[in-house]
């Protein structure tokens, strides 16, 4: 019984393990590897970490218009002659003294920059906010293109096989002819040639496939080279597919959803922020103080009730005179008596004025004024730089289209070419110099095709992204 349980046991951990792994090596798709890659890159986690400083500075400065709160004591020997601070008497043995306090301070008013310091960090928490939605938008643009590539590669690297496989083919025939007589010997030379040639580009291609995996892989910031496919999606593209020129709505939508802007806009409103708080150091500060504390020594005494009797004697010129003096009993004072008794509160205003600090105020006004202007020169820049990405987005996209349908048209007609050429190079009709020509043609025309269609795919995805629209497929 007990080895029964035990091996089903190992077949269900087995079959777990052979469930990750099989999850493991399912390809990926586009969402996928932007998931992937937002999660675990290093640029995107630093900039989190310091959104989460600028949050905890912002939290900060909210607390710091609370009243403050503090606490305190002291436990304290001294030696030789001093005065008792509690009982003002002199003494000159060892005396313990103990001291507590509590005190609390706010600010009532110090020209609202305690408020406007406040909103100027919450701004810049916010732009940094922004700032890393708009790394993740670009790291996602940059994934898009790598996954294209890929499949781009992928696609290429079949149609390296095809030609291969097919001029193989094309030799298996010439051998044929050439040993029946129908063909020169230097035929087969020319195609065999053709063939190494070709399978150097399916090396090359492969090559190629490999490097976009890697680099895609590396963007992903994935841990492992192996076990990592992706999913060719299913898209078309039509011919009469024109991309609307219309830049104005496009850079209108951008400026809606693009994090960069709206980062560069909550930098202006913190650098604003801050010049009206740094205004406030003109401003008289109203602070309210209180506290409360108490002390003990070990020099404080107390009368018991008791008196006790000592002999005095008086020397005069009528003579010497004898007289009993009462002394009351002293014992020394307990702890909370004392505590109780030496209890002292205060409450209190204090106002400042700044006169003259040595034109520290002025200097922080000019200098928040000038990065005022500055940051909302950032956000005209990041604004006119958009439009600029816009306009040429566009252009791309629309060239793209055009070489893509030109591509088009040109792949057909060398298909065509190349279909005739195959069957005049069967019959003897060509020679193997015109098949090979044909036969380059078609692959050069297929590559340009296949390279068109992708490059326009992702100027597509370019206006996507400006648009605010998913990037996947």
């Amino acid at each position: 019984m007990f080895e029964f349980i035990s091996m089903k046991k190992l077949f269900l951990s087995l079959l777990l393990s052979a469930s990750v792994l099989v999850k493991a090596q399912s390809p990926w798709d586009l969402q996928q590897c932007i998931n992937y890659a937002i999660k675990h890159n290093l640029g995107l986690k630093q900039q989190a970490l310091n959104n989460e400083v600028n949050k905890n500075n912002s939290n900060q400065v909210r607390s710091s218009v609370l009243p403050s709160l503090n606490a305190g004591a002291t436990h304290q020997y001294n030696f030789g002659q001093t005065i008792d601070r509690f009982t003002n008497t002199f003494a000159n043995t060892q005396v313990l003294s103990q001291n507590f306090y509590i005190s609390s301070s706010v600010v009532l008013w110090s020209g609202l920059s305690q408020y406007n310091n406040i909103k100027a960090n919450d701004y810049s928490y916010l732009s940094g906010v922004e700032r890393l939605r708009q790394q993740e938008n670009d790291l996602s643009l940059s994934v898009a293109n790598a996954y294209i590539g890929i499949i781009f590669s992928e696609e290429l690297l079949k149609i390296s096989r095809n030609q291969y496989q097919v001029t193989k083919e094309q030799l298996d025939r010439t051998l044929k002819l050439v040993n029946a007589g129908a063909l020169a010997k230097s035929v087969e030379y020319d195609i065999k040639a053709q063939l190494a040639n070709e399978e150097l580009n399916v090396t090359t291609a492969d090559n190629n496939y490999r490097l976009s995996m890697l680099n895609l892989q590396q963007l992903m910031n994935f841990d492992s080279v192996t076990n990592f496919s992706v999913v060719r999606p299913d898209f078309t593209l039509s011919e009469s597919q024109l991309v609307e020129n219309n830049v104005t709505a496009i850079y209108e939508t951008a400026l809606k959803n693009q994090p960069g802007v709206k980062s560069s806009e909550y930098a202006v409103m913190s650098a604003d922020k801050t010049r009206i708080a740094s205004m406030g150091r003109y401003s008289p500060t109203l602070t309210f103080n209180a506290s409360m504390g108490t002390g003990t020594s070990g020099l404080a005494k107390k009368q018991t009730g008791e008196y006790y009797t000592v002999p005095q004697t008086l020397v005069t010129s009528m003579g010497t005179f004898t007289y009993d003096t009462q002394v009351p009993v002293l014992v020394s004072m307990p702890f909370s008596e004392q505590f109780k008794n030496n209890a002292n509160k205060s409450i209190g205003f204090s106002l400042n004025v700044p006169l003259f600090n040595g034109l520290q105020s002025n200097t922080a006004v000019k200098n928040s004024k000038i990065n005022v202007l500055n940051s909302q020169y950032s956000a005209e820049m990041t604004k006119q730089t958009l439009y600029k990405n816009i306009v040429q987005a566009i252009t791309n996209a629309n060239a793209a289209l055009n070489k893509y349908n030109a591509s088009k048209l040109s792949a057909e007609a060398a298909a065509e070419s190349f279909k005739y050429a195959q069957q005049k190079f069967d019959v003897g009709a060509i020679s193997s110099f015109d098949f090979t020509s044909a036969k380059n043609r078609l692959f050069a025309a297929e590559s340009n095709l296949l390279q068109a269609k992708y490059d326009y795919l992702f100027k597509l995805k370019v206006l996507d992204y400006y648009q605010g629209k998913p990037l996947g497929f």
